[in-house]
Parts: C-alpha cells; sequence; structure tokens
C-alpha cells in the first residue's frame, strides 16, 4: 500500500462512491489507486471537463446524499480552475474533500511545470480563503493524521470542504506500517444530540401565550422538516420559507404563504410586515437573498433564531432568543414539548385556508398564458405538472433561480407525519437530506447547476433530475452534458433561451442604468446537443410542450437538452437584488 491507497482506503470506508475530477501527471498515483478500487468494485471516478465542473458535481452530490463530496485536480491551473466551484461550496455549507498535487518536493523552487507551492503560484494560499481546512502535505508521515483532520472539518458544524495539497513524491511514498489507524465512522458518527432544554420549554411557553405565530423555514431545514412541520399544525402558525428551503416544502400546503427572499412573494413580506407577535427563524444564514436583502420585516425583536451553526446566528444579534442545537434534535423536543404544555383551547381557522397556490403569483396571467414566444412562469408551469413527484430541480443563478423559486409548484410533495414508518415511496420524495428544489446563496456562480445536476443524477439515478439553466450559463459550463451522456443520467437540461444575460439586462432596466454588455449571439441549442450525440428540442410555445413526449424525455437513460425560447421582455421578480443594490452606498 502507498499512500494514495491509503486515500482511497479511507474514502471508502466512510462510504464514499464517486469521485470527481480531471487527471494529471501530479495525482497520478492517486488515479491508479482509484483505478484499482474501480477494479474490486469500489471508488468510480466521474471525468468533468473542466475542473470547476468536477467541483459543482461534488456539491450537488454531497446536497442528495448527505454524504462527503470529493473532487480532484492537478496542480497549477488543475488547482486554481477549482476554486470557484470550492467557494461555493464553503459559502453553501457543503462538506467535500479538494485534493489536488503539487511537482516532486525536490522541485520545489525550481521552475517545474505548474508548480503552486509557496516557492510557485501559491495555491495553498489561495484555498485558504474559502476551505474549512487547508493544507499542504510535505511528509509522507503527515498524510494520515492530515486527511483524518481534513474529514472531520469538512463534516463539522459549519460543513465545508478541505483541502489537501500532496506533491506526486508523496503520493507515492509507501505506507510502512497498519493502515487505517483511525476508526473514521466512530470519529464522524454523530454525538449525541445536546439540546438546551430550557431554552426550548421558553420557547414553548411563549408558543402557547401567541396566536398564529410564522414560521421562516430555511435551507438548513432537510432532516427536521417533518418535525418543523408538525410544529405548524400544533400551533396553527403560517409558514414562509426561504428560496433554498422551498425544495423541503408542498408549495401547495394550506399553510404556506410564500418564499421569502430573493425571486419571493408579496405575500410572504405582508406576513411578516403585519408583524406577527412571533417569528421563529429554522435554519437560515439570513444573507441578502434570503432574508429580503436583510428586511427588517424579519429582522427585528419578534424573531426566534433556531439552528445548528454558531455563524447563521450570529448574523441576528436583534433576535429575541437564539436557541442553538441540530435542528432535528430540538424540533423533536420541541414537539414533545408543546403537545404536553397544550392547553385545551380553539383553534381558530386561518383565513384562505385552502388558497389557490397562484394566487401569491407576481403574474399568474404569465403563469397560463398560451402566448408564443413562451412565457417563462408557463415553463415553470409546464415543468411542475409534467415532472414526476421524484424530480429533482435545479436551477442555476440569475433569472433561472427567480422563475424557479417564484413559479414552480410541482404536485404531491407529501411528507410523512412524525413517528411513521418511511416507506419506499416516501424515500423516492424525499432521501436525506435531499430536497426537490436546489438553488444557490450568498456566493452564486452561473453554470453551478450544470454540474450540480450531474452529480444528483449520479448520486440518485433513478430520479429524474431537471437543470433549469440560462444561455449565459450554458454557453459557460454547458459542455458537462457530455458526462451525462456518458454517465447515461437522466438530467433534463432546459435552457432559458433570450440571447442575453438576462438578469443583468433586466437589472440594468430596472435600475435605469446604461444597457451594455448583456447581449449574446443566437445560438441553436439543440444543434450543439446533436453534435454531441445527444437529443434536443427547440420550445417556442406551449403547443411545442403538447406535441414532446415529456414523459419519454423523464425516463431515458441519459440526458435531454430543451432550448426554450422564452419571451425576453418578460422581467423576473428581482425585487430582493434591486433593493439591496439601491440600498448600496
Amino acid at each position: 500500500m502507498d499512500a494514495s491507497d491509503l486515500i482511497v482506503a479511507y474514502l471508502e470506508s466512510i462510504g464514499v462512491e464517486h469521485v470527481f475530477g480531471i487527471p494529471g501527471g501530479a495525482v497520478e498515483p492517486l488515479y491508479n489507486a482509484m483505478a484499482r478500487s474501480e477494479r474490486r468494485g469500489g471508488l468510480r471516478h466521474v471525468l468533468a471537463r473542466h475542473e470547476s465542473g468536477a467541483a459543482f458535481m461534488a456539491d450537488g452530490y454531497a446536497r442528495e446524499t448527505g454524504r462527503l463530496g470529493v473532487c480532484v485536480a492537478t496542480s497549477g491551473p488543475g488547482a486554481t480552475n477549482l476554486l470557484t466551484g470550492v467557494a461555493c461550496a464553503h459559502d453553501n455549507g457543503v462538506p467535500m474533500l479538494v485534493i489536488t498535487g503539487q511537482p516532486p518536493l525536490p522541485s520545489f523552487g525550481k521552475g517545474a511545470l505548474q508548480e503552486s507551492a509557496c516557492t510557485g503560484i501559491n495555491t495553498v494560499g489561495m484555498f485558504r480563503h474559502c476551505t474549512r481546512y487547508n493544507s499542504l502535505v510535505s511528509h509522507p508521515e503527515q498524510l494520515e493524521h492530515k486527511l483524518v483532520s481534513a474529514l472531520m472539518q469538512a463534516y463539522q458544524m459549519p460543513q465545508g470542504p478541505a483541502h489537501l495539497s500532496i506533491p506526486l513524491d508523496v503520493l507515492r511514498s509507501p505506507i510502512d506500517r497498519a493502515p487505517q489507524a483511525y476508526d473514521l465512522n466512530s470519529l464522524l458518527m454523530r454525538k449525541a444530540d445536546l439540546v438546551d432544554e430550557a431554552a426550548v420549554r421558553r420557547l414553548a411557553a411563549e408558543l402557547g401565550q401567541v396566536r398564529r405565530p410564522v414560521f421562516l423555514i430555511g435551507g438548513g431545514c432537510g432532516d427536521a422538516i417533518e418535525e418543523v412541520l408538525a410544529l405548524v399544525e400544533l400551533t396553527d402558525a403560517q409558514f414562509l420559507c426561504t428560496p433554498d428551503g422551498k425544495g423541503f416544502i408542498n408549495p401547495r400546503h394550506r399553510r404556506f404563504r410564500g418564499v421569502f427572499g430573493f425571486g419571493g412573494h408579496a405575500s410572504a413580506e405582508a406576513v411578516l410586515r403585519s408583524e406577527p407577535e412571533l417569528v421563529l427563524a429554522f435554519g437560515t444564514r439570513l444573507g441578502e437573498w434570503n432574508s429580503g436583502g436583510w428586511c427588517e420585516a424579519v429582522l427585528n425583536s419578534r424573531m426566534v433564531h433556531i439552528d445548528s451553526c454558531d455563524e447563521n446566528l450570529m448574523r441576528s444579534p436583534m433576535a429575541r432568543m437564539h436557541l442553538h442545537g441540530r435542528l432535528k434534535a430540538v424540533c423533536e423536543r420541541l414537539v414533545q414539548v408543546v403537545r404536553e404544555t397544550a392547553t385545551a383551547r380553539p383553534a381558530v381557522p386561518i383565513k384562505s385556508e385552502q388558497q389557490d397556490p397562484q394566487a401569491m403569483l407576481q403574474a399568474p396571467e404569465m403563469f397560463n398564458s398560451d402566448a408564443g414566444p413562451i412565457k417563462p412562469q408557463r415553463l415553470m408551469r409546464e415543468l411542475s405538472e409534467r415532472c414526476p413527484a421524484n424530480t429533482r430541480f435545479v436551477a442555476d443563478t440569475g433569472n433561472s433561480t427567480a422563475w424557479a423559486v417564484h413559479y414552480l409548484q410541482p404536485h404531491d410533495r407529501r411528507l410523512l407525519r412524525v413517528g411513521q414508518p418511511v416507506s419506499e415511496a416516501a424515500n423516492e420524495r424525499r432521501s436525506g437530506t435531499a430536497s426537490w428544489l436546489r438553488v444557490t446563496m450568498d456566493f452564486a456562480p452561473m453554470g453551478w447547476a450544470i454540474g450540480a445536476s450531474i452529480g444528483i443524477a449520479r448520486a440518485n439515478p433513478r430520479c429524474p433530475v431537471v437543470c433549469i439553466t440560462g444561455d449565459g450559463s450554458y454557453l459557460m459550463n454547458g459542455q458537462e452534458i457530455t458526462v451525462a451522456a456518458q454517465e447515461q443520467l437522466p438530467v433534463v437540461f432546459v435552457v432559458l433561451n433570450d440571447r442575453a444575460l438576462g438578469m443583468v439586462r433586466h437589472g440594468q432596466r430596472l435600475a435605469g442604468a446604461e444597457s451594455i454588455g448583456h447581449q449574446l449571439p443566437a445560438v441553436d441549442f439543440r444543434l450543439m446537443a446533436a453534435a454531441m450525440d445527444i437529443p434536443g428540442f427547440v420550445i417556442r410555445s406551449p403547443e411545442d410542450f403538447e406535441q414532446l413526449d415529456f414523459a419519454a424525455v423523464l425516463r431515458r437513460k441519459g440526458p435531454t437538452l430543451l432550448d426554450v425560447r422564452v419571451d425576453p421582455d418578460e422581467v423576473p421578480p428581482l425585487n430582493v437584488r434591486m433593493k439591496a443594490l439601491r440600498a448600496a452606498p
């Protein structure tokens, strides 16, 4: 066994199934070890087309499975190409192991090809700013300890990427002693959940004194959503969600009042501006996009912030109360205490209990429009109605996120009751921390959804994946569609083709700024797909959807591209972004 075999053995021991990357001379021993693992049924390597795509795929894989995403690149430009994807994972709390190569140690400082140590282009220094753990392994004796440290840091709260830069000669080094001295499964096992009993009882008492509290469900609620919705029923609450929390809820739930934040609904902000007595914010970072541009309607003394991450809680100093702990454990205990202390008071029915979900939309008439070119709103309706319950939607940065967050309303997003046995059908709908809509907050790179959708599909090929992206994003990262073809993954790439960087174009118009730098050429993305032996279709109107066998598209073992010629004049709901830009000094 050499050092590379040791790395692979540790990854196998914690259940990692796929590694995403691009090989090179500086990481050749690691690829040799992965090849040996693959022959015995272990790790499988997925070859990306660009290193940023590999990081985005590892991100999607981690979000779908709840396990570690792993990406690998060679030294120099291979490492720097990873940076954007790693930074995105860092800002979105995605656990990831990033391995990059280096030339052999004796060549440091001599101008070796793609040297990226402290004597060259210092990639270790670059990764320091976007990782939870970051180190150069300068001696074989360091490898095992630093590898285990990196894995533990990636999983600790707040989760995020850990980076190891390993020279070629270290990767080749033999391991003389017994391998795997650490029991990683024991070290990474979730410790007993500590719940602040006094804080839970205080919050339960407050919930018992208020009429109709409001819950704000954030992107950190994946494993606790059943308990949060049980609290909705127990406390007669209304609930909202952040853009990254929408994928955990049923947008047709009778007590859902809309998305608060980027791409959100006026109905959600209206609920908060009605000054409810108590607002419980679950698992949200309260950044620009998921706080309505730091809106005072939520950031006030009526808010209770419940989160497992210290960094998130530090963003709400104005909150009347903070409750720190793993969300599932906290909410389970809160459900128990609320049930124990509930008084026999008659429930007051919420107005419009069975409200039409279209009522909260910014332009419901466009949601139902038969006009051509097809309205982006109508496109979201078609996707909502035609995709099965286990579909994973992934929306790219820009207009794609705004349209999806505001208008996607898929059917049959049922959730289990607390304590109900989990059936296979339920697992099809939601597994682990998986959600039906994935978006990226804060650090939001264009093209992320293209790679992430492939990582999701590789992690769970039983579920169709729909990637909603723009023509600008596709021209950046669209080559990764060939990975989905090579891996035979059921991903539908929906390209919103408006011949522009749409968010820039509309943002300039709304701000009264100069119109510059958003024009794109007319591109037939169907023909690009055909050149890659991938089926593609042009969608110009709702009638084109009627002629398309969409069920067959979703069943196909491999990707399909839909070149959707959307109406470029439809303005997406960019309210939060415009508000933040106008407020900038």
